[in-house]
């Protein structure tokens, strides 16, 4: 896979790379790892997170002081060891952020400072109507409000992120959505009545990008991007510490950016675009000829995990196409960080050097240079905790 000098750095964004931002980062990964697997020792936290021993200790111990996890003794392979648990905070201000995609749906209950206490998803058929994803959301809002309930949090409300250009305007999805079904149906009113509270609504990888700067490894930076790799291609923009949605807020459709003058026809109706070579749907088509037959998300993963040929060049070729368009917007915006999201992001690092090279080949070197590169911190739960952030911001 090519590389490119000039695209080796990834130089953090101004003041990211301070002491004070490198502490609160590292006490955001020693609690995202106790939110998704409870109680842990010491020494699983360091092999968890990366960290050294001695910086896990002293994270522990500040979080001890400020009463967010708590410490006990406990035996690991036969010898003593400090065990580190979450401390429920009682009586906070929640919010729910509710994730649709084309084939599921995340809903998670989460504090202004992003901590998650309640969480469930639920696959959804292709094609699905948007009632048949209201009841369905309806099910798991309840299953996830008993844990607030109980420890007598305040909801605020509901974000919701959908796959698709939501117009300002109206509160109508635009055309172009991944779920074409849900076009013309306002959103916000119908799940609002349903849920029985208010219902906020913008594009997924908007709330990503939202969540990515407020609770990400990079969060306060004020201009980043956030790219989401799925169904669609999609980017959410923050500049100068503020979500940018644009005059219809239909911004961050690169996906529909052209990159093969006679490449495929897009079902937007154009020729080329960037989601015929970079989505998900269009890199299993195209490993389906190597194949033979039309290949699962998890197939195309464990192939590239797997060191295989025809796998890795989909993904290279894609990659290229991706940095491509994020060259072009680094010179439009000059973002700090750009991260990626998305189910491919399960392959890790190996799906950053070809958009690298894209975007060195796209920008200046001084640009590319300066610009963070990087795979989503928050996992699965971006979007929804974007979703979350975007209803404690409406509250």
């Amino acid at each position: 896979m090519p590389q490119d000098r000039r695209t080796r750095s990834r130089t953090a964004p101004r003041g990211s790379g301070s002491p004070s931002a490198l502490r609160r980062a590292n006490t955001e990964r020693v609690l995202r790892h106790l939110r998704s697997s409870g109680a842990s020792t010491q020494a699983d936290l360091a092999r968890a997170t990366g960290l050294s021993p001695a910086t896990v200790s002293n994270l522990v111990r500040s979080l001890v002081d400020d009463g967010r996890v708590a410490t006990g003794t406990t035996t690991a392979s036969g010898r003593r060891a400090t065990q580190v648990t979450l401390v429920p905070q009682a009586g906070r201000q929640v919010a729910l952020g509710i994730d649709v995609g084309r084939r599921h749906v995340r809903v998670v209950v989460a504090t202004e400072s992003g901590e998650v206490v309640g969480e469930s998803a639920h696959e959804l058929p292709a094609g699905h109507r948007a009632s048949e994803c209201l009841q369905v959301v309806a099910d798991l809002v309840s299953e996830v409000r008993v844990a607030a309930d109980h420890a007598g949090h305040r909801l605020v409300g509901a974000g919701l992120g959908i796959p698709g250009p939501v117009d300002v305007r109206t509160g109508l999805v635009g055309h172009g959505a991944i779920l074409p079904e849900w076009v013309g149906l306002p959103v916000a009113e119908t799940f609002a009545e349903r849920l029985g509270m208010p219902v906020h609504v913008d594009n997924d990888a908007t709330l990503g990008a939202l969540a990515e700067a407020r609770w990400g490894a990079y969060k306060g930076v004020q201009d980043l991007v956030y790219v989401k790799v799925a169904s669609g291609v999609g980017s959410g923009l923050v500049l100068g510490g503020r979500v940018h949605r644009g005059h219809l807020g239909m911004t961050g459709e690169i996906g529909h950016l052209p990159v093969a003058a006679y490449g495929q026809v897009c079902r937007c109706g154009n020729r080329g675009c960037l989601e015929t070579v970079a989505s998900v749907p269009s890199m299993l088509a195209a490993l389906g000829v190597s194949a033979g037959r039309l290949p699962r998300t998890s197939e195309l993963i464990s192939l590239v995990q797997a060191g295989d040929p025809a796998a890795l060049r989909v993904l290279e070729d894609a990659g290229a196409a991706l940095g491509q368009v994020c060259g072009g917007l680094c010179n439009v915006i000059n973002p700090a960080v750009i991260a990626v999201g998305g189910p491919l992001t399960a392959v890790g690092e190996a799906l950053l050097p070809s958009i690298r090279h894209g975007l060195s080949r796209a920008t200046t070197p001084a640009v590319a240079e300066a610009t963070v590169l990087t795979l989503t911190t928050l996992g699965d739960r971006t979007e929804a905790l974007g979703a979350a952030a975007l209803a404690h911001s409406a509250d």
